[in-house]
């Protein structure tokens, strides 16, 4: 059931950078709420804005103009150690790059955070397993990320976000590296997570599939929400799990 408190709540968020002495509008006058136990799918071409929009949702990068709210507090009000409480226990944040350290193996990576958020060896040691066996990498455990594929490497990256059973995953372009077969169970595993774990995900992505399971799709553009479809739209009375929504762009990067 979706709470009516958002868990975030984006108010006219803007991102503004200066580039060759010229401004460039990433984001633009955007409001956006995220209610806990929904999966929301971000959709559009590179350089529309949606990895920026992320940024400023995580509050890895700050607006311009406007405010995020988080659980009811503006994020411009954190200081270091609130930000830091927040990316350990309450966000968890799947990057295109992957961000596994190097020398350290698929299970370290994903131990990691755990043992910095003071969580017990054993507990430690079952979530660890756990996640590791969700995406089918147990087996792989023991391997560097330089000895894994790049599909591997970003089924390490969602393990090590979900490992902490954060309010929220945000998740920039999740299945770029993914074959079909272990996209389809990592989607099976957002789904999973929003209705039984109550999870909130915001994912960008260019996967059909996975836009079909989303609650909302934003298709963005010049930095704007351009349109808007949630799952109760465009529903065929004979298949109420299908939507029509119009082709996805094809370019895979943000």
């Amino acid at each position: 059931m979706v709470s009516t408190e958002p868990l975030i709540h984006a108010e006219h968020i803007s991102r503004t950078y200066e580039l060759a002495g010229e401004k460039v509008h990433a984001v633009r006058d955007i409001t956006l709420d995220v209610h806990r136990g929904v999966f929301i799918a971000f959709v559009g071409r590179s350089g529309s804005g949606k990895t920026t929009l992320l940024n400023l949702l995580a509050g890895l990068d700050s607006p311009t103009e406007g405010s995020v709210i988080f659980e009811g507090r503006d994020l411009s009000t954190f200081n270091e150690n609130d930000m830091v409480d927040l990316r350990r226990h309450r966000l968890g944040f799947v990057f295109q790059s992957f961000g596994l350290l190097p020398l350290l193996s698929a299970y370290e990576n994903v131990e990691l955070p755990l043992r910095i958020s003071g969580v017990a060896s054993g507990e430690r040691s079952r979530r660890t397993k756990e996640v590791l066996e969700i995406v089918g990498l147990m087996r792989r455990s023991k391997h560097r990320p330089y000895e894994l594929s790049g599909g591997e490497q970003q089924r390490v990256a969602i393990a090590r976000a979900i490992a902490m059973k954060p309010s929220l995953i945000l998740a920039d372009e999740p299945t770029g590296e993914l074959d079909s077969t272990n996209a389809q169970s990592i989607f099976g595993l957002f789904q999973e997570m929003v209705r039984e774990e109550g999870m909130s995900i915001v994912a960008t992505t260019h996967d059909q599939t996975l836009l079909d399971m989303a609650d909302e799709v934003h298709r963005m553009h010049d930095g704007q929400i351009e349109s808007t479809w949630t799952l109760a739209d465009d529903v065929d009375p004979e298949n109420p799990h299908a939507r029509f929504m119009p082709p996805v762009p094809t370019e895979s990067t943000t």
